[in-house]
């Protein structure tokens, strides 16, 4: 469990850096992949999956 909260922080302070700086390259875009498999897989992703729904849901209730 150790090793896979090291790699998630590593790989979101990589993917941070990346879009900071302007140039999202291919090989960024596989560092945030591997970012959202590792999220994925920890004991945050029922959290994010909730938040994400809920705000799906409240943009979808939105009147134009």
């Amino acid at each position: 469990m150790a090793i896979s909260i090291s790699v998630v922080v590593l790989l979101l302070i990589l993917a941070v850096v990346f879009l900071r700086n302007g140039a999202l390259k291919l090989s960024h875009a596989l560092v945030c992949v591997l970012l959202g498999f590792y999220l994925a897989s920890t004991s945050m992703a029922p959290t994010i999956h909730d938040g994400l729904t809920a705000t799906a849901d409240i943009v979808s209730s939105l009147n134009p």
